[in-house]
């Protein structure tokens, strides 16, 4: 009876952080790039019951028996969200379907971006813009909400700078967002003119183009707040997006939340009514337990 009060109380802990985790992707319907959160649950490790001995019976398998169950680590979903259209000059989006081929054969992911091919998991890379975190280190979205400073420098809507392929800041001091316009794979170009806009270093012309990084394993990816990721320590590092990959860069469009406003309202009333169901049974052992101790116990 008292395991039973573990495994009701366990089953309330879990549904409450997934409670917890579909407030939170309510909360952000709204949040452009916004990667809703799932949170698997998983049982405990089952116990083998055994008949106890006696009489010169020896033990009996009886069965097997679990103790409860816990919530894992929140996961995001990393599924492409609907692009709305702003028609803002500093707004940009990522529209990405990076294809992955094994044995020459093209991997058909599943709605969660996983594949399983000859027992092995895949994950379908995805594609960030990467801007320079408080520390310095590179950090990872899909909030193309960018603008200039008075200096002239592209930041995200967070004030980080935003980072160009050489690995480093875009200034452009001398224009406006109404005078540059951006290419499919992130380039920087004057709209008068159509000519690329960007800097000589060494004597070699570099262009300005924004830093899209492919992250093969988005799973590698820590949720840091504002809309950005960074890696886990270990992590194989990003690379940036090859002409190959299907992979393109809209101005004037921002990606949306890839919530699901109507199956998260029915996962979260599912939670709330398996949470009450666990409470009542406490409830139930509770009253048990104290007829037990004050009514069975007297006699």
């Amino acid at each position: 009876m008292i395991r039973g009060l573990y495994t009701a109380a366990s089953g309330m802990q879990a549904q409450q952080r997934r409670h917890d985790a579909i407030t939170n992707n309510i909360s952000n319907l709204q949040t452009p790039g916004y990667k809703a959160q799932a949170t698997p649950l998983r049982a405990f490790p089952d116990m083998l019951i055994h008949l106890m001995e006696g009489q010169g019976v020896p033990p009996q398998r009886i069965g097997t028996l679990t103790s409860g169950v816990f919530a894992e680590e929140s996961l995001p979903i990393y599924l492409q969200g609907d692009l709305m259209e702003t028609n803002h000059p500093l707004d940009f989006a990522i529209r990405s379907n990076i294809q992955v081929e094994v044995n020459g054969e093209v991997v058909q992911f599943d709605h969660s971006g996983k594949a399983v091919v000859d027992g092995e998991i895949i994950f379908q890379p995805q594609a960030f813009f990467t801007v320079q975190g408080a520390n310095g280190e590179p950090r990872y979205t899909r909030d193309g909400r960018f603008r200039l400073t008075e200096e002239g420098q592209l930041v995200s809507a967070n004030g980080e700078p935003v980072m160009s392929v050489n690995g480093e800041p875009i200034l452009i001091p001398d224009y406006t967002m109404d005078q540059v316009q951006i290419s499919e794979n992130g380039t920087l170009i004057d709209r008068s003119d159509g000519m690329e806009l960007g800097e000589f270093i060494g004597g070699v012309f570099e262009p300005y183009q924004l830093l899209i990084s492919r992250i093969d394993n988005p799973y590698d990816l820590i949720r840091e707040g504002n809309g950005n990721f960074r890696l886990a320590e270990g992590a194989e590092e990003p690379v940036a997006i090859e002409p190959g990959d299907e992979v393109v860069v809209m101005q004037g469009y921002t990606e949306r939340s890839n919530v699901d406003p109507t199956q998260s309202m029915v996962d979260m009333m599912t939670a709330l009514r398996v949470y009450e169901a666990n409470q009542r049974v406490i409830q139930s052992l509770d009253q048990t337990l104290d007829k037990a101790v004050n009514e069975i116990g007297r006699v």
